[in-house]
Formats: C-alpha cells, structure tokens, sequence
C-alpha cells in the first residue's frame, strides 16, 4: 500500500509509520520538520505546514498518489480542508483519527457511533483547547465531503503506550514501575476508589495496526475505537502496574472523590484518568460502545504489556519538564495524611 501519513513523528503517527513498514508499505510522512526523522531514507519525508495560510504550506504535497492517507494531525476544519480537498483525487482512501470527545452529551454509558455530536457555536472558531471535541466533529465532515464513501473516521478514546507526550497513562506506569521519576514519593499511591470505576484506553500500536488494516480492506464511515466497554477497570489498572513493578510496588491508597476534591486535586490531569462522580456530564467518557470496531478486529493487548513498555520507555526517555500538571509528591503525602494512611 502507498500510504501518506500527515504527521508521524510523534506517538500515534510514529506508531502508523512503524507499523506501515514492518508490513511493506511505501509511506510518505508529511510534517513540520520540527522531530527528527527516525526511519531515515525508509520513507520519503515532506515537509510543510498543515496550515495553507503558513509558508511553504501543502507545497510539498502537490504532487504524488497514494492509496490511503491517514490523518493524524488535523484539528482545525479549515486545515483539514485544504488537505483533504488537494488529495481528494490522489489518493484512494482518507482516514481521519477523531476523538470520542466529539460527542455532545457523555453523561450515559453505551454511546454508538450514531450519538449526537458536538457542534460550533461560531464555525469560524479555531481555539483548539477551548471547543476541541466539537472541532473534531467538525473536522469529519469536512473529510466526508471530499471523500465521500471514501473516508474514514476513527474516534479513539484515551491513547496510551510508547512515545505518549502526556502524562497521564504514562504517570501510572511511572508511579508503581518507576516512582523515583515523580520524585520522593511515599510508599502508598493515591488511586481514585472505587477500584470498579471503568477504564477506557487502547494502545497506540493496536490502533495503528488496526487502522492499517481497515483502511487498506477499502473500509469507510465511523468507528468508536478503544478498548471494549468494561473489560477494564481502575483495580485492573492498578493491579497490572503493581504487577509489572513487583516486590516493592507501592501499596494503592484508595482515595474518594470527595477528599480528592477537597484537596483541589485537578480531574483527569491532577491524578490522571479520574472522573469524579460530581462531572454528570462526562460519567459515560470511560463506558462507550466499540463493538463495531471490535467486529472490525480491533483488538487490546494486555494491560500489563502496555504498562510495562511504557515504564521502560519512560526509564529511557529525557524526563526533564515532565510531570508537571500531576498530583506532586507533597501533595500525595498530605492526602495521604488526611486519610490516615502511612506516609
């Protein structure tokens, strides 16, 4: 397959590359020119800006064909218009990555890729942080009307694995397999109880191959794509990291939402993945239904394989000015303290 990648040094994009040429595939990358190019002359790597209105722009892209382009930098639908429209008829397929935050009410679990989703106040609006989801949204359709059946829009949940620029899965694995990097933490981890709470993620590297798969079988339309609704939960999590850690893991400190909230712990980033009951609106975030992509052969590997490739990943990588926005160790200690466990 001739495949062009619109970005693809950087987490979910490196993973598609990676994943394109251990199959064989011919792939173009397309980027600022901003990472280091780690597959050298293995691909044929452009550089521009997404952005028309920025110099040099698509130039680079105004020629070639390919059979499948999967977009995973496109956030603005202006942007994604410009290049969706300059490959509409060279290339075959056109795979978009969306988010699950696309949808405009995830207050019940079970959402299918037919819930309602987000729309723009203003159209004109390009504040990514401010109205993301609703973005996104935005940016599948643009990708529909230049490719019709053509298209493909994947909505993933919670990206997670090697090369993750955040910290948020990252900051668990770090936390049992490796808590030196966080700093001088106590030998109990505040976890959000109850340890039934749901998790949602999928690893990087099953979402590339996946995504590789169905676009080259000529696939299109919409696909929630993260791991099945309740095949995890937070115990889960927290009993895959203590066992990839071993002898010595911290001992998890069962904290409720409201000692977590009244110590203005920040939801989601703070002590990342928790949603506290209090955010109705969001309380079916790690419970949307995926069966169509499964159906499709989506699969998840095992919690533990990802947390452990990650740790060790995280061993390796520069960790300086990481872990900024999660709970500090001083701040773990002092819920820690307030619920009596042993700091």
């Amino acid at each position: 397959m001739r495949l062009l990648v619109l970005g693809g040094t950087r987490f979910l994009g490196r993973h598609v590359v990676d994943t394109a040429l251990a199959r064989g595939d011919d792939v173009t990358v397309f980027t600022r020119g901003r990472q280091p190019n780690p597959w050298g002359s293995r691909v044929d790597a452009r550089n521009g800006n997404r952005d028309p209105a920025v110099a040099p722009g698509l130039a680079a892209l105004a020629e070639g064909e390919w059979d499948a382009v999967v977009d995973t930098s496109g956030y603005v639908p202006r942007i994604v218009r410009a290049s969706a429209e300059l490959l509409a008829s060279r290339a075959g397929r056109y795979l978009f990555v969306s988010s699950l935050s696309v949808y405009a009410n995830a207050a019940e679990p079970g959402l299918t890729e037919s819930a309602e989703v987000g729309a723009l106040a203003d159209p004109a609006t390009e504040e990514v942080a401010k109205h993301y989801g609703p973005l996104k949204a935005a940016c599948e359709r643009v990708v529909s009307d230049a490719f019709g059946d053509r298209a493909l829009n994947v909505r993933p949940g919670l990206i997670v694995g090697p090369h993750d620029p955040t910290d948020r899965f990252g900051y668990w694995a770090a936390r049992f397999v490796h808590p030196h990097l966080l700093g001088d933490r106590a030998p109990a981890a505040v976890v959000p109880a109850p340890p039934e709470r749901p998790v949602q993620c999928i690893d990087a590297r099953d979402l590339a191959a996946w995504m590789l798969d169905v676009v080259a079988a000529g696939q299109g339309g919409v696909y929630n794509a993260t791991s099945p609704a309740g095949q995890w939960t937070f115990g889960d999590l927290v009993a895959a990291a203590a066992g990839v850690a071993g002898i010595g893991a911290p001992r998890p400190a069962w904290t409720g939402d409201d000692l977590l909230l009244e110590k203005k712990v920040e939801p989601w980033t703070g002590l990342p993945l928790w949603l506290p009951a209090t955010m109705a609106d969001v309380a079916g975030f790690m419970a949307f239904d995926c069966a169509k992509a499964q159906a499709a052969g989506l699969a998840t590997r095992a919690l533990a394989a990802t947390i452990a490739d990650t740790a060790r990943w995280l061993a390796q990588r520069d960790n300086a000015g990481a872990w900024k926005d999660v709970l500090s160790a001083d701040a773990e200690r002092d819920i820690l303290a307030a619920r009596g466990a042993a700091a």
